[in-house]
């Protein structure tokens, strides 16, 4: 624990055997070492803190939270105790319980630098900007550091970021902004280069462009040296902020003449001239231009510009750089959109291309400089760009099998972009069967022939699926860094539904920080639908993990360009898709994992503080931050993934979380009616609007029925993604199978068995026959959804194996709608329990009253006549539930020794070399096996 460097405390020695436990996660170890040194030091309040650790990360956060809050309430200062407990509350994430941990401390000791430091850290991890604010100025007071002052200042400046009144913000929090730091300037205390950044975000947020272009030109811009061109680069910004193009053009083209390869200032340099002809503007008969220099403002001064700087790279001896190749074909795009003749003057696009990929064809990027500006050419100069570019691809004599190879890494890259951009232009996809099979051959034995230029390196038909699966594995296996093979192989072991392996390829690809809420949907979209549900709850949990971050060190550092950044950030994260997929599923899991009989529906939804009156997912300012282009893909445009798929995955995913959330308040609203809380509760729900329970349910059953009118109606127009688009989401599935109705009808009952409870027994003959016809209703919807379970997971057929994923994952609608049956049934038990002794009473029965409802089932005719009728149909609701588990049971249980015998020698692979075969048939006894295993789970 990184509190220990720290400390300087007679206590330490005690206390360090703690810390090392801790640290090696024994933490039981640590809470009986605690134990021992309180039996001797009662007093000694770090040992209770880091005992209170121990059990947090045992599970045991109550107790671990009541041990926390009996040192607090000391307000302890010693340095060692507020460590620890800082360590714990974060664990908890409880951050605003160390605000109130420091504010305690700095009142005890107020002339401590260090813990004014902390306190103000600890605002900042709450977005406490006013505090912040007071926090900074009273650490200045004591230390007057200009990083104090600055700290407040920036404080103010996310005050006007975070206001809901844009007016406020500048009317009254950025001009205060920028008169503390005026009054910095003017008694020359400005020291770094951060505070000059800050005085111009203030400025630049102030709308002062003109006073943040002084700045920047003037003495204190002097400081920004940590990047390079900085001050060049905003003052660029800033003349196009002001449209002042004479400048812009200037300055870029000046920039351009140190740096011809520097890509912003073409893009610059091109906006600027056509602002300029659209406002026919002409330099002044005398003196210069503009303050920067000399303006280009006609196309032919611009082509001429771009042409010196192609042939100033042609007649350099050393590389060329790609810029000035690249800024041809960009002005030529520019002035054919515009229907500007000049372009002929550039030459001709398909020359061009072909020059560019001359010079930077042994590239890897020259694939996609190219790719951008393929839309140049015309339809009938494909095949021709192809056959050019093909001659300058240095190629050896044919081997045996009819292919010439390149010789060495260049020509090798040479051919692979040639490859490439022949199927961006969609020559691959115009090839017959017979073509497209021998290409995949040829591009084998390429591939397999380049491996030896890496050997001294120091760093439809299932058939076809298993043999990209050999030759994805073959070539993991040669290029093990590769993240392409990794993410193909994850993607197809997916769409088989074997899910083991992913989960070691995806660690593989060692995702850091943003990344697990970019491409985390390809691990969390599959793990519950192929029955891996503790991988699942494991993978949503290491997502939560990542998304719980804060902003500090950008103050610590005095990063304070950076803060806005790290707060956009945040809220990024915090509006995440996937990051309120993760939260809803990981419950969900937990759910279906740990709620039955013994711990009761009520027990589980309490633990995780459910609440089903609120909805904390922002649906309005949700953002999909799925990177759907992680999958390299050199496809024609018309196959590419496009904004109508990106649109039509983010309504499904919508949509299917909507059914998910609401699915899970509505259980956390089903265990809220059988809790009944005290008379002070009651009444604090009264007077919040939300007393009544059963509304609460009633309004959630109303949204999820609406909801699935909605996913039925995008569930009639199926979208078809590319295959290295978006994966589909399981709302098709759920919707086909009968899931999501039959829950819902679950659900639906417990209205009427709340009102039944209200009516009583003896006067609700209609109402009772209304749930019986729903009891019947539930169990015909159960078999419909097993029915579609049913069918060969896995099976051997004509000597090629065949998978159906669909099949397990329909079973796992059938598992989670059986939960959902058997927790309505359970209240039912509950309710109609009181129901069933308060009529045996006023029949005045002397039979006993107190059986309980799983004695319903008894054989008795004479006792099963006497009961409601509402109960016998409960009895027989549990009766056939039984009955179809046993079903699911039998079917599981074939399923496994059918599995278990298929051979693979006998497996038929037609095409591929014999290495391929071993990794397809390796593939495919890990599949099997896996499929073993989650048919037993």
């Amino acid at each position: 624990m990184a509190a220990r460097g720290h400390v300087q405390d007679p206590n330490d020695r005690r206390l360090r055997p703690i810390y090392d436990y801790l640290d090696n996660g024994n933490n039981k170890m640590a809470i009986q070492q605690a134990d021992k040194l309180l039996k001797k030091h009662k007093d000694l309040h770090c040992a209770k803190v880091l005992k209170a650790i121990g059990l947090q990360r045992t599970g045991k956060q109550d107790e671990a939270f009541i041990l926390a809050q009996e040192v607090a309430t000391l307000e302890p200062t010693d340095d060692n105790s507020l460590q620890a407990l800082t360590i714990l509350y974060r664990e908890m994430h409880r951050p605003e319980l160390v605000t109130k941990l420091y504010e305690a401390a700095v009142k005890k000791v107020p002339l401590s630098e260090e813990y004014h430091s902390h306190l103000f850290m600890a605002y900042a991890r709450v977005g406490e900007y006013k505090k912040m604010q007071q926090a900074g100025m009273a650490l200045y007071k004591i230390v007057p550091k200009n990083p104090y002052y600055f700290w407040s200042v920036m404080s103010l400046v996310m005050q006007a970021i975070s206001a809901q009144d844009e007016k406020l913000s500048q009317t009254m929090f950025l001009p205060l902004a920028e008169r503390m730091v005026e009054k910095m300037v003017k008694e020359e205390k400005i020291e770094a280069e951060a505070e000059v950044q800050l005085y111009f975000m203030i400025l630049e947020r102030l709308g002062k462009c003109v006073e943040a272009l002084e700045v920047i030109r003037g003495p204190l811009g002097e400081k920004l040296t940590s990047e390079l061109q900085s001050r060049e680069n905003k003052c660029m910004m800033l003349y196009q902020r002001l449209k002042r193009w004479p400048e812009s053009n200037s300055l870029a083209h000046k920039l351009l003449l140190k740096n011809p390869d520097d890509w912003q200032f073409y893009s610059c340099y091109f906006d600027s001239l056509f602002y300029l002809i659209d406002q026919s503007w002409s330099p002044p008969e005398e003196g210069d231009h503009c303050p920067e220099g000399p303006v280009h403002h006609t196309v032919t001064e611009v082509v001429r510009f771009v042409e010196d700087r192609v042939k100033g790279e042609d007649g350099k001896d050393s590389r060329s750089l790609r810029g000035p190749y690249l800024a041809r074909l960009e002005l030529i795009h520019r002035l054919r959109e515009r229907g500007c003749p000049e372009e002929s003057l550039l030459g001709e696009p398909l020359e061009l291309m072909v020059q560019f990929f001359g010079k930077f064809g042994d590239k890897p990027c020259c694939i996609t400089d190219l790719k951008i500006y393929l839309h140049l050419l015309a339809p009938d100069q494909h095949v021709q760009f192809i056959n050019l570019l093909s001659e300058a691809v240095p190629l050896g004599e044919q081997g045996e099998e009819g292919f010439a190879f390149p010789d060495d890494t260049k020509a090798m890259q040479r051919h692979l972009c040639v490859c490439q951009l022949s199927r961006a232009i969609g020559l691959h996809h115009a090839l017959d069967v017979d073509g497209k099979l021998r290409l995949i051959t040829e591009l084998k034995a390429h591939y397999r022939y380049g491996l030896k230029f890496g050997k001294n390196a120091e760093t439809g038909n299932d058939n076809y699926v298993w043999q990209s699966l050999g030759v994805l594995h073959e070539g993991l296996t040669l290029s093990p860094s590769n993240a392409q093979f990794k993410l193909l192989l994850l993607l197809v072991y997916c769409q088989l539904g074997a899910f083991e392996p992913v989960v070691d390829l995806y660690s593989s690809l060692d995702a850091k920080h943003v990344q697990h809420d970019t491409i985390g949907f390809l691990l969390t979209r599959y793990a519950e639908s192929l029955g891996q549900f503790a991988a699942a709850s494991q993978t949503c949990n290491f997502s939560l993990r990542f998304f719980h971050s804060n902003q500090k060190d950008a103050y610590k550092y005095g990063a304070f360009e950076k803060i806005p950044e790290f707060i956009a950030l945040r809220n990024r994260l915090n509006q995440s898709l996937h990051f309120a997929q993760c939260r809803t599923e990981r419950m969900l899991l937990d759910l279906f994992l740990e709620a039955d009989i013994v711990l009761s529906l009520e027990e589980s939804v309490k633990a995780m503080s459910l609440s089903p009156e609120e909805d904390d997912i922002p649906w309005d300012t949700m953002r999909d931050n799925r990177d759907l282009t992680v999958f390299t893909s050199w496809d024609p445009k018309d196959r590419m993934l496009t904004e109508e798929h990106r649109r039509r995955s983010l309504e499904e995913e919508s949509v299917w979380l909507r059914l998910r959330s609401l699915t899970l308040r509505i259980l956390a609203s089903l265990a809220d009616l059988g809790h009944t809380p005290s008379q002070q509760n009651s009444e604090k729900l009264n007077e919040n609007g939300v007393g009544d329970k059963g509304s609460i349910l009633s309004s959630l059953l109303s949204q999820l029925n609406q909801t699935l009118q909605t996913a039925a109606q995008i569930a009639e127009k199926p979208t078809q993604y590319p295959f290295l688009g978006p994966p589909s989401t399981r709302l098709a599935a759920a919707l086909s199978t009968g899931s999501c109705q039959c829950q819902a009808a679950a659900l639906q009952l417990s209205v009427h068995l709340q009102d039944l409870e209200t009516a009583g027994l003896d006067e609700s003959s209609e109402l009772q026959t209304q749930i019986c016809n729903g009891f019947k209703s539930l169990v015909v919807q159960l078999q419909e959804i097993l029915n579609k379970c049913k069918g060969d997971v896995l099976e051997m057929k004509d000597s090629k194996l065949k998978t159906q994923p669909s099949l397990l994952e329909n079973l796992i609608f059938f598992v989670e709608t059986v939960c959902i049956v058997l927790w309505m049934a359970s209240h039912c038990a509950k309710i109609l329990r009181p129901l069933k002794t308060s009529l045996q009473k006023k029949k005045k029965k002397k039979k006993d009253t107190a059986l309980l409802w799983y004695r319903f089932t008894l054989k008795s005719s004479s006792l099963t006549n006497m009961l409601p009728a509402v109960v016998c149909g409960f009895q027989e609701l549990t009766g056939s539930v039984q009955e179809l588990i046993t079903q699911a049971l039998d079917y599981i249980k074939n399923q496994e020794t059918e599995i278990t015998a298929i051979k693979l020698s006998g497996l038929s692979l037609e095409g591929p070399t014999e290495e391929e075969v071993s990794f397809a048939k390796a593939a495919m006894d890990k599949k099997r096996a896996e499929t073993i295993k989650n048919l037993k789970i």
